[in-house]
C-alpha cells in the first residue's frame, strides 16, 4: 500500500520508518527536505521524501503527524482535492508550550483540533488515533506490558474507523481489543486533553515508554 505521512519530526519519522520496514510504500511530506537525507538513507528503497501535497496525493490512506499549531496549515498546503474521500490518520495535538511545561491546549472543552480538521475538509474521513502515545510505542506497542493497554480513536465514519483498527493491527501489532472506539470526533475533546497530563507523567516516570489502559467492572443484566 501507498502511504502519506505528513510531517517530519520524531513522529512522522517513527511512523513512516515502520511502515517501509514492513514493505509498505511510504513519502513523507516536509517543509524541508534535507533534514530527512540520513533518515531515508535508513529507511531504505520503500521510502520517499516530498512536500506536503506530493506525500498526500501518494498516499491511500495518510498520516498528520504534523506539530498541532501547524496541522490545519500544513493540511493546506497538502491540498483537499489529493486528501479527498480518503482516511487521514489525525496524530496532532492542539499543544501550546508558551507557559512551559506541562503544555496547554490552545483548543478544547467546547472543541478539538480533530473536529477544526474535519471541519476545514468535510470529504476527508478524519480518524484521530495515536495522539495519546509516545512515539516508540505507537509502532511498537508489545514493548510494553505485551501490548496490554489501550489507544484510542473516534471519527465520524465507522468504516475508515474499522479499517484504522485493522491497519493498525497489521502494521504495527496492536491487538484487537487494545484498541477502544471512541465514538464521533467530537470525542476528540477528550483524547487531546488526555496529553497535558500525559507529559506530567513523562517528567514523573522518567521515560517515554508508559500508556493508559482502561480497567473495568461488566455489569450484569
Amino acid at each position: 500500500m501507498k502511504i502519506g505521512v505528513l510531517g517530519s519530526g520524531k513522529v512522522g519519522q517513527t511512523i513512516a520508518g515502520k511502515l517501509a520496514a514492513i514493505g509498505q510504500q511510504v513519502m513523507i511530506g516536509t517543509r524541508d527536505p534535507q533534514k530527512l537525507t540520513e533518515w531515508q538513507q535508513k529507511a531504505g528503497e520503500n521510502a520517499w521524501i516530498g512536500s506536503f501535497k506530493e506525500a498526500a496525493a501518494f498516499g491511500e490512506i495518510v498520516f498528520n503527524a504534523t506539530s498541532g499549531s501547524g496541522s490545519i496549515e500544513a493540511l493546506q498546503l497538502a491540498g483537499s482535492e489529493q486528501l479527498e474521500k480518503k482516511i487521514l490518520i489525525d496524530l496532532s495535538n492542539p499543544l501550546d508550550f508558551s507557559q512551559g511545561m506541562p503544555p496547554i491546549l490552545f483548543v478544547s472543552n467546547t472543541d478539538s483540533l480533530g473536529e477544526q480538521i474535519q471541519r476545514t475538509f468535510p470529504d476527508v474521513k478524519v480518524v484521530k488515533g495515536l495522539n495519546t502515545l509516545p512515539a516508540p510505542l505507537m509502532v511498537n506497542p508489545t514493548q510494553l506490558a505485551d501490548g496490554d493497554h489501550n489507544l484510542f480513536i473516534c471519527g465520524n465514519d465507522n468504516d475508515a474507523k474499522n479499517e484504522v483498527k485493522e491497519r493498525l493491527q497489521q502494521w504495527f501489532g496492536w491487538k484487537s481489543g487494545a484498541i477502544l472506539d471512541m465514538g464521533d470526533i467530537k470525542a476528540a475533546r477528550g483524547t487531546e486533553a488526555i496529553l497535558p497530563f500525559s507529559m506530567s507523567l513523562w517528567g514523573v516516570l522518567g521515560t517515554p515508554v508508559y500508556n493508559l489502559k482502561v480497567v473495568h467492572q461488566s455489569l450484569s443484566k
